[in-house]
């Protein structure tokens, strides 16, 4: 019901800034949570950063101060504007969405982009 489309990875070198976005479309009552996540080869995907609909946001200790997450409620769309990066950002990026889906009852669902990949060499 919920689809994500992601863009904005690329190739950077370490210092360097990246900007991602992620557009949010379907048949959905409200987008509650967005945010990022991202996956490095060989481990667990992670959390990167969230923001609610009302704006209260939630990084991981790693990127705090280097990353900053922004939503357009009107626009259902997130960004994350990534600086100072480093290789160990190297990952693939995915959009991650909470949004309430009228079925029989309201219901939570989350939703994943394809991902985007971010590569930062040394």
């Amino acid at each position: 019901q919920v689809q994500l489309v992601e863009s904005g990875g690329g190739l950077v070198q370490a210092g360097g800034s990246l900007r991602l976005s992620c557009a949010a479309s379907g048949s959905f009552l409200r987008i509650n949570v967005m945010g990022w996540y991202r996956q490095a080869p060989g481990n667990q995907r992670e959390l990167v950063a969230t923001i609610t609909s009302g704006g209260r946001t939630n990084y991981a200790d790693s990127v705090k101060g280097r990353f900053t997450i922004s939503r357009d409620n009107a626009k259902n769309t997130v960004s994350l504007q990534m600086n100072s990066l480093k290789p160990e950002d190297t990952a693939v990026y995915y959009c991650y969405a909470e949004a309430d889906v009228r079925l029989v009852i309201i219901t939570s669902f989350a939703y994943w982009g394809q991902g985007t990949q971010v590569t930062v060499s040394s």
